[in-house]
């Protein structure tokens, strides 16, 4: 998924019929995958979203911010004239925490393209987000014929993750992510096992990630930082992780996954400590 992220730091969030001034604005493309994409790319890696953004001005202006940082797009929906997604974002500084407001991936529905199999091959490995989801089942299936790993950003649970799970390798989740029946971590990681998905963890915040393997399973701490913006963490600790993994593949083992997650942890916690989505980039 592809949005316009419109992100305003404000000293907390109005109540009805009220303005407030904002201390700080951002503007930039967002979504998960598109972050993600952005986080990966910084790291040092090549990354390819493929998303549906289209020439609408507000369009225009995503597609460049993630061309400026290096991010390759394939975009489905290019004839589109509609406006993409806009994401409404309000973060009070006292906690970091934000407030969003989206239509994100309804407006679209997107077939595979016709090369999808090539630009599946051509990559170390495919991250999803959850949305645009039969595209996302159609790139999954297409990773498997190709050998290439699989990570999927479980952010909450969708109408149709259940499909995309037989594909999946690797599932980081977070703690707002609840498949049918489950109401904790515990839940959700036997979930994912029974579901095919070797490899798996859940965020939840700045407690520690649990994690669960083939045989094995545990916890990894999160660095302690002062929080100053939540936005986008999860999506950048799943770009970090990716570029971890991509750069190591060779089967996985406990040792490995717990080195690949503490590693994102570390990328993901340093971006919670600046406001907005781009200037853990820059070191602010």
């Amino acid at each position: 998924m592809s949005t316009l992220d419109v992100i305003q730091l404000v000293d907390h969030v109005p109540g009805a019929d009220a303005k407030l001034t904002a201390r700080e604005q951002v503007v930039a493309a967002g979504g998960p995958a598109a972050n993600a994409a952005v986080a990966f790319a910084h790291l040092g890696g090549a990354a390819t979203l493929l998303t549906a953004i289209g020439s609408h001005p507000l369009g225009v202006a995503v597609a460049a911010d993630l061309d400026r940082l290096g991010v390759t797009v394939s975009d489905l929906a290019a004839g589109s004239v509609e406006p993409p997604a806009v994401s409404s974002v309000l973060v009070t500084p006292s906690s970091g925490d934000r407030a969003v407001a989206s239509t994100n991936a309804t407006g679209y529905r997107l077939a595979p393209p016709a090369d999808l199999d090539a630009l599946v091959a051509a990559c170390a490995i495919v991250e999803f987000d959850g949305h645009h989801m039969e595209l996302a089942v159609a790139a999954a299936r297409a990773a498997g014929v190709a050998g290439r790993r699989t990570l999927l950003d479980g952010g909450s649970w969708k109408a149709g993750t259940e499909k995309l799970l037989a594909s999946i390798d690797v599932a980081v989740c977070s703690d707002d992510f609840h498949p049918p029946g489950t109401n904790n971590p515990t839940d959700a990681l036997r979930f994912l096992r029974e579901h095919g998905v070797g490899w798996a963890a859940v965020s939840r915040g700045g407690r520690p990630l649990v994690w669960a393997g083939p045989d094995s399973g545990g916890t990894v701490d999160v660095p302690a930082v002062r929080v100053a913006d939540t936005l986008g963490a999860g999506d950048v600790l799943h770009g970090a992780l990716a570029h971890h993994l991509a750069a190591a593949q060779d089967d996985l083992t406990p040792e490995a996954f717990v080195n690949a997650l503490r590693d994102a942890a570390s990328v993901a916690s340093r971006a919670c400590a600046s406001f907005g989505t781009r200037a853990w980039m820059r070191g602010e």
